[in-house]
């Protein structure tokens, strides 16, 4: 049986600091909850899948198992998503009486879903044989790096213990980064 740890949000949410109060006063377009990360994520993701695949003269690199490599990634997305439950928000910003979840696929890696869209990401280049379509992988990969680091700072405004989890946790790659 596993215990599964859930920390509740300290103080009243969300005027934990300044930065968090103001954050939801602001109108969505100004990007106080990291609105424009969404919409920069979804244009790359959109890039990733449906963009130009590959420089005419390239050559092929088949690979075995592409088709693993989607799985694995969906797999750990889609635990992601169910883990968070009712915390589950498109912003980086804290979900209002959101719980932090350090168990399942987050026992794992910190932004399973990050990771596990990454993974799938890889497992399509492969699968397309596009040298473009993986160069999008890269720079999503650098992009979910950099949004991740402003929800950790919201998250570690939030939690006290977030901290220690991130000693605890890597953050995209399991056991490496």
């Amino acid at each position: 049986m596993t215990r599964t740890f859930r920390e509740k949000p300290t103080g009243p949410a969300p005027a934990t600091s300044p930065d968090l109060a103001a954050a939801d006063r602001k109108p969505w377009w100004t990007g106080a909850r990291g609105e424009w990360f969404v919409v920069a994520q979804l244009v790359l993701i959109g890039l990733v899948f449906f963009g130009p695949r590959t420089v005419a003269g390239q050559p092929a690199w088949p690979f075995p198992f592409p088709h693993a490599c989607s799985l694995v990634g969906g797999v750990l997305m889609v635990a992601g998503l169910i883990r968070l439950g009712r915390g589950l928000t498109p912003l980086p910003y804290p979900k209002d009486g959101a719980a932090l979840v350090q168990t399942g696929p987050f026992a794992l890696v910190r932004h399973p879903m990050y990771s596990g869209g990454l993974v799938l990401g890889l497992g399509w280049a492969l699968y397309v044989q596009g040298w473009l379509t993986l160069g999008y992988v890269v720079v999503l990969f650098v992009f979910l790096d950099v949004k991740s680091r402003r929800e950790e700072r919201w998250l570690a405004e939030r939690f006290p213990t977030y901290a220690a989890y991130q000693q605890r946790v890597r953050k995209l790659i399991p056991f490496v980064y």
